[in-house]
């Protein structure tokens, strides 16, 4: 799998078994994005937030295996909508005055036909539940920059986000990660 950005012959594969990619990487707050997605309104309308406030690192080992941490803070979530967001800041929803954060945590990362396939776990609301995802990764600036891009599927339900008035809210999500890490 050759991903943009990637030498020209060199795939991920390659370049995990290599070790060219081993080391600490950092993720780059200013270029990376944490979007929720879902449908409101009965599920006529759709809702999309960002997370404004993320941060992250990964390990990267000397044999090729990946691992590492995306957070968001929760009370960054923004809607576009002051009221909606406090709303989705209370307890009702994030809670963020007891949860503060929201985390990936990877464990794993293993090729896939999509890309990779990822592996961990999500907290929300000191909830955590195993999760895996496929991604696309792309690596730039000659094994600089790495860049993970996927979508989660989440049911907020099992993070014990259960307000739903009327029934209004889907309880079915997905979450966009567009993760920049650079090395070090």
């Amino acid at each position: 799998m050759t991903s943009p950005g990637q030498p020209a012959g060199q795939p991920l594969q390659a370049l995990l078994a290599d070790g060219s990619l081993a080391g600490e990487w950092t993720l780059d707050p200013a270029r990376s994005e944490v979007i929720l997605h879902t449908r409101h309104t009965w599920g006529l309308l759709p809702l999309r937030g960002a997370f404004t406030r993320v941060s992250g690192h990964g390990t990267v080992t000397e044999t090729g295996q990946a691992s590492g941490v995306i957070a968001v803070t929760a009370e960054s979530v923004d809607t576009k909508n002051p009221q909606r967001d406090k709303h989705l800041r209370s307890a009702d929803f994030f809670d963020v005055g007891n949860h503060p954060e929201i985390t990936v945590a990877v464990e794993s990362v293993t090729p896939s036909p999509a890309g990779v396939r990822v592996a961990g776990t999500l907290t929300v609301r000191d909830r955590t539940k195993p999760v895996s995802f496929e991604a696309q990764v792309s690596v730039a600036d000659g094994g600089g920059e790495l860049t993970l891009h996927g979508e989660l599927p989440v049911n907020r339900g099992d993070y014990g986000l259960n307000w739903n008035f009327l029934g209004i809210a889907a309880m079915d999500s997905r979450i966009e990660v567009r993760a920049v890490f650079t090395r070090g």
